[in-house]
């Protein structure tokens, strides 16, 4: 990890956890992993602080822990994870552009809490709502439920690892530390919860005065409460559902510049009916059939079937490849070609860097390259139709800014 890497990270750390849990973090960036009581004496912190920052960590995915066959724990920073810090933002508006207010929120309390039980997080959203509302109106549990219930349906939100419920049994001495499995089925399989109730707004200044202190009110309640429905079934923001959904709408965005706002529907519905049973690393989506897709098109988009099967034809002879056809069943069978088109985004994206920082003649110089692989000084000269002291020049530029390299060939 590079050293501007590690300062980003430990600004990250100190801005939303405060120094104590930035010192340890980036301690384990810097070191690796580390047991607990060498962590505490390198950093020349207490054990007690250690502990929390290090719980602090665990509850927010940015550290990750293993038992070693000689019963030692060791933990580990993850880096990436601490760096999508930084995608907060983007990740909360995009949850709003898709499912409102409510949405936004929800995901916006599982990542200001690392991991949060449905029903804590449906209580806390219903609550924040209801003080944004106008007065005598509250926001349903219900309500907030069935969006939590939509977000777990498309992955935007998934279940965390548990400890099993044999671990608990084993009637001998417990581990160093609990192993988490979660099985894939259950991931995104919410708790059946009847939550019945509307959100609360917080008391006046004028009820705080006439009633209780606020330090002995919350005594007098904890020991009536009810158990929790779904006590130990947690719950955090899927952040790889959310790149796969950056993704999907370059895609579509490249699709309707090199085309058409047709033809990126199209593509669109291919990838809302794969979003699902496609992983975010698999190489092409599932076969959808022509019939499938007509479908699947959204209400109101008059579009013919004749025309759709035209339009498909031409996504699959397009020469990016950004569709293709796998078969010739239910009217024709078609995939997005995901590594393809991924690719294609990361080439143009090089093209216009190079365009912007040398000109357009080293940004056709740099196509070539790309696309015959290898070149010799004198056949760029020729093929980019440009003469041999400048392409000579621009060669070099690029080659001194590590934009292409030299190989040498073997006589």
């Amino acid at each position: 990890m590079t050293q501007a890497e590690i300062k980003l990270c430990s600004l990250l750390l100190q801005e939303h956890f405060g120094e104590i849990v930035e010192k340890i973090g980036v301690h384990l960036i810097r070191t690796g992993s580390q047991p607990l009581r060498v962590i505490a004496h390198d950093t020349g912190t207490s054990l007690d602080q250690v502990k929390k920052a290090l719980c602090v960590l665990v509850q927010h995915n940015l550290v990750s822990y293993q038992v070693h066959k000689r019963g030692v724990v060791e933990y580990e920073a993850q880096c990436s994870r601490v760096l999508r810090m930084l995608r907060y933002p983007r990740y909360i508006y995009t949850t709003k552009t898709l499912y409102s207010d409510t949405g936004e929120l929800i995901v916006e309390e599982l990542l200001l809490n690392g991991k949060l039980t449905m029903s804590a997080v449906v209580k806390k959203v219903a609550d924040r709502l209801t003080e944004t509302m106008e007065d005598g109106k509250t926001m349903d549990y219900a309500e907030v439920s069935n969006t939590f219930v939509r977000l777990a349906d498309t992955h935007f939100v998934q279940r965390c690892p548990s400890v099993p419920t044999t671990e608990n049994s084993d009637p001998g001495p417990p581990p160093p530390a609990p192993t988490l499995v979660i099985n894939e089925k259950d991931m995104y399989l919410v708790p059946k919860l009847s939550l019945i109730g509307k959100g609360k707004r917080r008391r006046s200044s004028d009820e705080d005065a006439a009633g209780e202190p606020k330090a002995k009110r919350p005594k007098h309640t904890t020991d009536n409460k009810e158990p929790i429905p779904d006590d130990g079934i947690y719950w955090q923001a899927n952040l790889d559902r959310f790149h796969q959904h950056f993704r999907d709408q370059a895609i579509v965005s490249a699709v309707a510049n090199r085309m058409d706002q047709t033809s990126s529907e199209i593509v669109r519905t291919m990838l809302r009916m794969s979003e699902i049973t496609t992983s975010s690393s698999a190489p092409f989506t599932q076969p959808l059939s022509s019939n499938e897709i007509f479908r699947s098109l959204p209400v109101g988009y008059n579009i013919a079937k004749q025309v759709l099967d035209q339009y498909l034809t031409l996504l699959a002879d397009d020469p990016l490849q950004f569709v293709g056809k796998s078969g010739d069943s239910g009217g024709g069978m078609y995939v997005i070609n995901l590594h393809k088109a991924l690719a294609s985004l990361a080439t143009a994206t090089l093209e216009s860097v190079v365009q912007e920082r040398f000109g357009s003649r080293c940004a056709r110089i740099f196509r070539l390259v790309l696309q015959k692989k290898h070149l010799e000084q004198k056949q760029v000269e020729d093929f980019a139709m440009i003469p041999a002291k400048e392409a000579k020049d621009m060669l070099y530029k690029m080659l001194s800014e590590n934009f292409i390299s030299l190989q040498v060939g073997c006589q």
